[in-house]
Formats: structure tokens, sequence, C-alpha cells
């Protein structure tokens, strides 16, 4: 019993004293130059988002290709439209309300996505651009 109360003593002091090295340690680090914060692009993700928008390009594509399907295409705003006839033909009233409100959301996507592409189209060009400065 004894062996062990001096091994937590022992643990514990040495704990506290790394804790204090650990802060002098930080505190005599210098703070990062506002030029090294520069070069590494200014944390904003421009490196990883330049990275990455050839698969956003596509994602978005697809989605919109979907949305804007005939009514034979699964997800497409056309086969939903499709099954709302259907439903409302059928006097299902609350099968038609959950479709309209599923209609609704799915026609609103059409823009989004499509402002999401202008968007990403403007960011492709200032990765070309800003090539240099992205890839530092």
């Amino acid at each position: 019993m004894r062996t062990r109360n001096i091994a937590l003593s022992s643990v514990a002091a040495a704990t506290a004293l790394l804790g204090i090295a650990g802060t002098a340690a930080a505190d005599s680090t210098p703070a990062p130059s506002a030029s090294a914060s520069a070069k590494s692009g200014a944390g904003d993700g421009a490196q990883a988002l330049c990275k990455r928008v050839p698969k956003i390009e596509k994602r978005i594509h697809r989605a919109l290709q979907r949305l804007e399907g005939k009514a034979g295409r699964r997800g497409s705003v056309a086969r939903l439209e499709k099954r709302l006839g259907k439903a409302k033909a059928a006097g299902h009233t609350e099968i038609a309300n959950f479709l309209d409100h599923k209609l609704t959301r799915r026609k609103s996507l059409v823009p989004t996505l499509q402002q999401r592409q202008k968007d990403l189209a403007k960011v492709a060009t200032w990765c070309r651009t800003h090539h240099d400065a992205a890839s530092s």
C-alpha cells in the first residue's frame, strides 16, 4: 500500500513539473509572422478547395442531370410530378400533400445548384490564376 502511495505521488509530482515546463516552453515559442500566414494561403482553405473543384463540379453536374431528367429517371422533378398526379387522381390527399412538399423542395434545389455551378466556375478560374499561391 505504501509503495502504491509513493508511486502515485511521484507520478503526480512528475506531471506537475512537466505541466510547468510545457507552459514555459509554450510561452517561449515565437508567434508566426504575417508573411508566414500569407504564404500558407491565409488559412481560408483555398488549396484544399482548388484541389476538390473537379469532384465538386462532377457532383453538381450529376445532381442537376438527375433533377432535370425525364419522368422515368429516379430523383427527377418530372417523375415526382407524375407521382403527385397519380396520387391526386386516386384521391390520396395525404400522400399528395407529402409529395407536393417534396416536389417543392426538389424544384428549389435546381436554381440553388445552378448558382453553385456558376460560383464554382469562378472558383476554378481563380484557382487557375492563383495556382502558385494555392500550391504553397
